[in-house]
C-alpha cells in the first residue's frame, strides 16, 4: 500500500538526501525570474532550501547527510554496460570517454556550487567520492547505520535500499513535497509485486531508458516481477533457462538465454554498492561552522528567509 505523509513523524530517524534530483527538482520548478541580487537565477537554490526544510521539519532528523555526485557516471559502471547514462553525457566538453561530463543547463550550475558551499559553511555533512554515485553513498550510509533510516530521492533506483526489517524506507518526491510518500516493502509489494531486496534485479530486467539500461527484450514490469520471485536471482534466472523441466514462456526463455552476458553485468551495474568511505562522525552541527562564508553566501543569493527557515528546522544556531 502507499502511506501518504498527512502528519509529522515521531519517531527520530537519520534522514540522508539524494541531493542532485532536490535541486534538479527545484530547477525545474522554479521559473527563473527567480533571481539573486545580481540576477542570476536562484530558484534551484531557493527551492532545495525550503524542500529540506519543508521534509526535515515532517521527518524531524537525527543524523542529516547529503550525499553527493563527486562521480556521476564512474568508470567501471560503464565498462560493465557502455551505454550506462551515455545519453546524458555532454559531447561538447567530454572528446573522452573516460573524461565525461554531465550535461547539466547553464542556469544551474553556478546554483549546484553554491548549494555545495552553503552546506559547507553551515557545517553539514556532504559526501561524495571518486568511484561511488551519490546513490552508492547513500548505500553505504543506510549499511553502516545502526539507527531507523529514510532516503529522500525521487530516483526509483533506491527502492533496492527499503528493508522493514532493517527500518530503511524511502521518502519518495516524485509527487512534490506537499505529496510525499513513504515507499516500504508494503508499498513495493504492492505497486511492483517485490520487496526491496528485489527490487535490483527486478529493474535489471525491466531496463531502465533513463540510466541507458536495455533490459531483457520482451519483459515488463509483470514478468520480471514474476520471474525475479520465481527465480530469485540472476543465476536462478540463467539455470531456469536453461532447463528444459522448467516451464517458462518460449519468447520468455529464448531471450533470457540471448542476455546472460547483459544480466550478468547490467546486475552489477544497477546494484548499489556500499563501499564508500565515510567520515567517523557524521553529527548535524548545532551551529553554523562558518558564519562570515554563510552570510555572504545569503546576501549574494538574496537568500536570507531560506537560509533562516533551514537552520530552524534543522535547530542549527547562527551567531553571524
Amino acid at each position: 500500500m502507499v502511506t501518504k505523509v498527512s502528519e509529522p513523524a515521531l519517531a527520530t530517524r537519520n534522514l540522508f538526501f539524494d541531493t542532485a534530483t532536490l535541486y534538479y527538482r527545484a530547477f525545474f520548478a522554479v521559473p527563473e525570474s527567480i533571481t539573486a541580487p545580481d540576477g542570476t537565477p536562484s530558484g534551484a537554490v531557493r527551492g532545495f532550501l525550503d524542500m529540506v526544510s519543508a521534509i526535515a521539519k515532517q521527518f524531524p532528523p537525527d543524523q542529516v547527510v547529503f550525499a553527493w555526485d563527486d562521480d556521476w557516471r564512474p568508470q567501471w559502471r560503464v565498462d560493465l554496460i557502455p551505454s550506462y547514462k551515455l545519453h546524458r553525457v555532454d559531447e561538447e566538453v567530454s572528446d573522452q570517454p573516460d573524461a565525461a561530463f554531465e550535461v547539466i543547463p547553464d542556469a544551474l550550475s553556478p546554483q549546484i556550487s553554491a548549494i555545495s558551499m552553503i552546506l559547507d559553511a553551515i557545517g553539514l555533512p556532504r559526501i561524495g567520492q571518486i568511484g561511488h554515485e551519490a546513490d552508492d553513498v547513500l548505500g553505504a550510509l543506510v549499511s553502516k547505520s545502526s539507527a531507523p533510516c529514510d532516503v529522500v530521492t525521487g530516483d526509483r533506483d533506491l527502492f533496492q535500499l527499503v528493508s522493514d526489517e532493517a527500518d530503511v524506507r524511502i521518502i519518495s518526491i516524485t509527487k512534490g513535497v506537499k505529496k510525499l510518500e513513504i515507499v516500504n516493502d508494503a508499498y513495493l509489494v504492492d505497486r511492483y509485486g517485490i520487496n526491496g531486496a528485489q527490487y535490483a534485479d527486478f529493474s535489471m530486467l525491466r531496463g531502465d531508458p533513463s540510466d541507458g539500461l536495455p533490459g531483457v527484450k520482451g519483459i515488463g514490469e509483470k514478468t520480471a516481477a514474476k520471474l525475479i520471485t520465481e527465480h530469485q536471482n540472476v543465476p536462478g534466472l540463467i539455470a531456469a533457462a536453461k532447463d528444459p523441466e522448467v516451464s517458462l514462456a518460449p519468447a520468455v526463455r529464448t531471450n533470457l538465454l540471448a542476455s546472460q552476458d547483459y544480466m550478468k553485468a547490467a546486475s552489477k551495474v544497477v546494484r548499489v554498492k556500499t563501499s564508500a568511505k565515510l567520515p567517523k562522525k557524521l553529527d548535524r552541527p548545532i551551529k553554523v561552522k562558518d558564519s562570515q562564508s554563510l552570510q555572504e553566501l545569503t546576501d549574494a543569493w538574496g537568500i536570507e528567509r531560506q537560509i533562516k527557515r533551514f537552520l530552524k528546522t534543522l535547530n542549527i544556531d547562527w551567531v553571524a
